[in-house]
């Protein structure tokens, strides 16, 4: 049985969001994070930065010898998930097309997504989508505050619901009955955007989805007692620690700073 490691990597902590649940999914299975915390956010940049900054941290896991990438940030899934795919010699799976799944599941129309400028830019949910039903309408809306938000351990205050109450207000309005947290930031502030839109919404977790994808994709899983899950950052590796230790309710006791230039 393969005791390689699976590797998930996104600009800062909010792919530990996918993180949490591919360990909640496959707990015998060891996993090496890697957030690129110097170069957050990644949805501002033009998608030819994205591509870059993508392969670096690709090319930085495989020299930790992984088995399998998860490209745990939709902008960078957006941009650069068939270029990783086309030159790694590993499953590389991204966290749009889960998503954009689980939504067709669910909705009886009227899809909202928010997310990175980068990921709407992109149409990326809405092209998903509609690969699987063309007649389902989507409305794709940028979201980017929540990132910093969600970085600086802000989620669950008063400044958290006004920003969320701004941006759902449109989404609300149109009538979707399905929401799309269409960044990995996004369901750190799940509570929140909950309270804002009601519970006739029904709130698809990208995380989630992707981490039964990883599942599938995976066969045969290792089933080790104590896995080792590492955890690498490119900047700011305390701040890192303290959002990561309360976020996965543990203590984060492998973490390196590593250089992906």
């Amino acid at each position: 049985m393969s005791v390689r490691s699976i590797g998930v990597f996104d600009s800062g902590v909010g792919g530990l969001t996918v993180f949490r649940e591919i360990a909640r999914a496959l707990p015998g299975e060891p996993l090496i994070y890697l957030g690129d915390s110097a170069r957050v956010p990644y949805g501002t940049k033009s998608p030819a930065t994205i591509v870059r900054y993508s392969l670096e941290a690709a090319r930085y896991l495989m020299s930790r010898d992984v088995k399998m990438l998860v490209v745990a940030c939709n902008t960078a899934t957006a941009a650069a998930l068939p270029v990783l795919q086309e030159q790694l010699p590993i499953p590389v799976i991204g966290v749009v097309e889960p998503g954009a799944r689980a939504a067709v599941a669910v909705t009886s129309g009227v899809v909202g997504v928010i997310a990175t400028e980068g990921t709407v830019r992109s149409k990326a949910y809405t092209k998903a989508i509609h690969a699987i039903d063309a007649g389902i309408e989507v409305i794709e809306s940028a979201a980017p505050l929540f990132v910093p938000l969600a970085e600086e351990g802000w989620a669950n205050t008063h400044v958290a619901r006004e920003v969320a109450e701004v941006y759902l207000e449109s989404l609300i309005d149109a009538g979707i009955d399905t929401l799309v947290l269409g960044c990995t930031h996004y369901p750190i502030l799940r509570g929140t955007i909950e309270q804002v839109v009601g519970g006739a919404v029904t709130i698809v977790d990208s995380a989630e989805t992707t981490a039964h994808t990883v599942q599938e994709a995976l066969g045969a899983s290792a089933t080790l007692a104590d896995p080792r899950r590492q955890f690498l950052v490119t900047d700011a590796e305390e701040r890192f620690r303290r959002i990561a230790g309360e976020f996965l309710e543990q203590e984060i006791e492998h973490l390196e700073l590593v250089s992906l230039g």
